[in-house]
């Protein structure tokens, strides 16, 4: 007989920390491991929003916070969604949680019962599939390729709606491809969600401000949407704060109660530090992050320019967030230094062993043709590795 339940024995494994972990495993036997797999800003978080968190060590927060979140960051919370995406949310539908991720987790098991379908324009998140699942949903994937910007069509949306069909869960600036949906876009998603008003979305906007296309479109602000849209985003990238662990939504009403409710049992209220520094984050006016963002443009530029050197790797050019996802369907069923590439798996194990550059496959992300890449880290150790991958590759 299994000790474990089935629900744990249904999930996966995050495969960008399994990456992360087999690297940090490598590096500590010796060797000269640069690693491109994990999501996190090489940046330090930024001395106002440091200064803030020990004036409120100095001011004793030290006790509980309210489980949905102090009133004061949901105030400052509703102010930085009127200001950046023009959503006009109240405090009452606002809930704080310890990272993103757990405000995902909150979503799904307050909306999903067994056998709820959800929408997921792939290539998705890696741990939107999981939490999915382990809260009884059925995800279903939406495919997209380099081709078509790693978008889904309006049309491909309302062929993947059924009967069941409770929700759809997206990113915009997407990791893993970087691409950015336009207002235009998101319009045209828009017209087809129309038709089916019972369907909910949940937009996560963690990438905002890492976008170089200067412009950024939440789709709660389409006319029609907001209702029915929960919009999540936190302070892990843009601040490079994700070890602080706040997250956020913005909600219908009954949404955010639910998700307190939920969060009630099983975390209480996010870490009293982190949130005051926190208003602070969110109080501050975009601009202080043009000099983080500029870095990650310069980087994306050199990544780019240097993957298409590469022969048989394909590539488009993403507008935001801090990855690359190239297409290197090219490479399977062949055979270089006597290993045998049949998959993104293959190659992405191949390129750690023969290259000493960890990447994550596309496979954990909905899409086996691509492997990605995140350039959240210097341009001499992206030239560096861009270099070995392109020697592997040859």
């Amino acid at each position: 007989m299994n000790a474990l339940s089935d629900r744990i024995n249904n999930l996966s494994t995050s495969q960008t920390l399994a990456m992360a972990a087999k690297a940090r495993e490598l590096k500590a036997q010796g060797k000269d491991i640069i690693s491109l797999s994990l999501g996190e800003p090489d940046f330090n978080t930024p001395d106002f929003i440091k200064e803030a968190a020990i004036q409120a060590i100095h001011d004793n927060y030290s006790t509980y916070s309210p489980v949905e979140g102090y009133a004061e960051l949901k105030e400052a919370i509703c102010r930085k969604f009127k200001r950046d995406n023009n959503l006009d949310y109240k405090p009452s539908q606002i809930v704080v949680s310890t990272g993103a991720k757990q405000s995902l987790y909150n979503i799904a098991q307050v909306m999903l019962n067994d056998g709820d379908e959800v929408i997921l324009p792939a290539p998705y998140w890696v741990s939107y599939f999981e939490i999915i699942k382990l809260s009884g949903g059925v995800p279903v994937e939406v495919p997209t390729s380099v081709d078509n910007d790693f978008k889904i069509t309006p049309g491909q949306l309302e062929a993947a709606i059924t009967p069941k069909t409770k929700m759809m869960w997206f990113s915009s600036p997407c990791n893993p491809s970087g691409s950015v949906y336009s207002r235009e876009e998101l319009t045209t998603l828009g017209k087809v969600l129309d038709k089916h008003p019972n369907i909910y979305i949940v937009s996560d906007e963690i990438y905002e401000h890492i976008n170089f296309s200067g412009t950024f479109c939440s789709i709660g602000s389409i006319p029609g949407l907001f209702e029915r849209t929960i919009t999540v985003n936190g302070v892990a990238k843009a601040f490079a704060m994700t070890g602080w662990r706040i997250g956020y939504i913005g909600a219908p009403e009954f949404i955010a109660k639910a998700c307190t409710k939920m969060q009630g049992q099983i975390t209480s209220g996010a870490n009293s530090i982190a949130q005051r520094a926190t208003i602070t984050a969110v109080d501050a006016d975009p601009s202080v992050l043009k000099d983080m963002v500029a870095a990650f443009h310069s980087r994306r530029d050199l990544v780019v320019g240097l993957l298409k050197e590469i022969p048989g790797v394909k590539i488009n050019v993403p507008e935001g967030a801090f990855y690359v996802f190239p297409d290197v369907s090219s490479f399977f069923g062949k055979t270089l230094k006597g290993v045998t590439i049949n998959n993104a798996d293959d190659l992405s194990m191949y390129l750690l062993e023969h290259a000493n550059v960890a990447t994550v496959t596309g496979d954990a992300f909905g899409n086996p043709n691509c492997i990605r890449f995140s350039y959240a880290t210097s341009e001499a150790l992206l030239t560096e590795a861009l270099k070995r991958i392109k020697e592997a590759l040859a």
